[in-house]
């Protein structure tokens, strides 16, 4: 037994003392031997008189350089160990956070088993079974316990929308009460289009201070006869919101103003939501003007200010598909999946069909603070350019018009058939989409086409000239294009377009589209 004992003494003492302890005495010796300065100087007062002054100078520096980088060696030690330290607090901290979170999702789920027991105590008082709601049956369609019946009446008490005069459209049911004794004023069917511009500007300037150039409200007034949707932008200041604002009380019709704001994203900024808690639609402003103008002959303008500070295709995409559509009667949006027999009298299973009447005014500020207006959109509106403040000038007091939107399209049509884009100027055009697709790789489009075809009439009936019209479409809706080209490798391309049109248009014509690609090659 005393010889196992003494063999397992000296294991252990070889293992441990020898072992072990050797390998720690043995690093502690080498740390104290790489800090022994003494031993440095020593060797150092050794090897001296067999250096020189070069040796002694190039062994200083060798010493000076292997005490850095030990040093350095330390130092990320000692680093990587403060990180760890930090990863190892934060991993802690993260698992505490994890175990907050689980405790609280246990009261939660606790907190709701206890509202399932209140709500089912409150069902079993009503008379009625667990999953029984007779208010959604009766929104349904399906008969409410009968009258009479034991906890009938309490059920249903207090209960609004089982009143016969209960809607869910607060906002639109109050204009059909408006509308009940409506009576549509005497509209002026006699005025013609450069006569609502004349009056227009006298009105604007007498009234309300404001100047506008007789080509700009020939712009504005024949965008109308080509889209929906117009675009005014150009530097802040200039009057691109107080333009249609002026035009509502020009027309006794005050334009609504939607402010847009950075959070848009989707339709329900426009149109409101249905909320399925208290079981109304909240409508917005803009919605309770598209449902008035159902009533009416009147203009409508909706004002989408500062439009391009949220992304435009994200909250108006669906109104940009919708009036794309070629018949009219597809102008249809859905705001609720069901009907109420309460429901306002123009919405039809639950849509409204958007109003022949209201044009869309967006304002737009090109800088860094918006967003850029992508080529869906641009497509599809007419944008003009307002960079300039209007001249004053002396205009004698002027009265309101009172002007239906049936006598301005008629207006409209009548000059799409009197100043038809001649074949010529088609001719001219198709050849110069030719050229662009040639030398751009960009094409005008049967969009824009179209657009070129009810623009140019209406804006020689109010007044411009055929040549200005189709240089403002192929300024603002092709040549806008080359922007999100590479300017660098087309500059020599835009020289030759502008050789192009003096030689196919004449010099003295399409001197705005001219100047603009005279900009561009200043930007390169």
């Amino acid at each position: 037994m005393s010889g196992i004992l003494q063999f397992l003494g000296d294991f252990l003492d070889q293992l441990f003392v020898k072992g072990f302890w050797g390998i720690i005495k043995g690093f502690g010796l080498g740390i104290a031997n790489i800090f022994n300065v003494p031993a440095y100087v020593k060797l150092f007062k050794n090897h001296s008189s067999t250096l020189g002054v070069g040796g002694i100078i190039l062994g200083a520096v060798c010493m000076l350089l292997v005490l850095v980088l030990l040093a350095a060696i330390i130092f990320l030690i000692v680093l990587l160990i403060k990180k760890y330290l930090r990863f190892r607090k934060t991993v802690v901290n993260q698992e505490e956070l994890l175990n907050e979170v689980a405790t609280l999702n246990r009261e939660v789920m606790k907190l709701n088993i206890e509202k399932d027991k209140i709500l089912a105590m409150k069902v079993s008082q009503l008379g009625l079974r667990p999953g029984e709601n007779p208010y959604l049956e009766a929104a349904d369609g399906i008969a409410a316990p009968a009258e009479g019946a034991e906890g009938a009446e309490a059920a249903t008490e207090g209960d609004p929308t089982l009143d016969e005069d209960y809607s869910r459209f607060y906002k639109l049911t109050q204009v059909d009460l408006e509308m009940a004794d409506y009576e549509p004023p005497v509209y002026n069917n006699e005025i013609t289009l450069p006569g609502i511009i004349d009056m227009f500007r006298n009105f604007a300037a007498s009234r309300m201070g404001l100047y506008y150039e007789h080509r700009t409200l020939r712009l504005f007034l024949a965008a109308f006869a080509s889209t929906r949707l117009i675009i005014l932008q150009g530097i802040s200041g200039t009057g691109k919101t107080s333009l249609p604002y002026s035009f509502g009380k020009f027309l006794q019709n005050d334009a609504i103003i939607a402010s847009v704001q950075p959070s848009w994203r989707d339709r329900t900024e426009l149109f409101g939501y249905f909320n399925e808690f208290t079981k109304r639609f909240n409508e917005t402003e803009v919605l309770k003007k598209m449902y008035e103008a159902t009533y009416k002959e009147d203009i409508y303008l909706t004002i989408l200010d500062e439009m391009n500070i949220a992304r435009v295709e994200y909250y108006f995409a669906e109104m940009l598909s919708i009036l794309e559509m070629p018949s009219r009667d597809e102008w249809i949006v859905s705001l609720v999946p069901s009907v109420w027999p309460t429901d306002p009298k123009h919405l039809f299973d639950g849509k409204l069909k958007l109003p022949d009447n209201m044009w869309y005014i967006g304002t737009i500020n090109n800088d860094d603070s918006t967003f850029a207006v992508t080529d869906k959109v641009y497509d599809r509106a007419i944008p003009i350019d307002i960079n300039t403040k209007g001249k004053y000038f002396e205009a004698p007091w002027t009265d309101n018009l009172t002007l239906s939107y049936k006598h301005l399209e008629s207006m409209f049509a009548e000059c799409k058939e009197k100043y038809k884009v001649s074949e010529e100027s088609l001719r001219k055009l198709a050849e110069l989409d030719d050229y662009v697709i040639e030398h751009f790789r960009l094409a005008f489009g049967n969009r824009i086409v179209k657009q070129l075809q009810d623009f140019v009439p209406a804006y020689v009936g109010c007044g411009g000239t055929e040549i200005d019209g189709l240089d403002f479409v192929l300024c603002h809706k092709i040549l806008r294009k080359f922007e999100s080209l590479n300017l660098s490798f087309i500059r020599d391309e835009i020289s030759g377009l502008i050789t192009y049109l003096n030689k196919h248009f004449g010099k003295s014509n399409m001197t705005e589209s001219k100047e603009y690609l005279e900009r561009l090659q200043k930007m390169i």
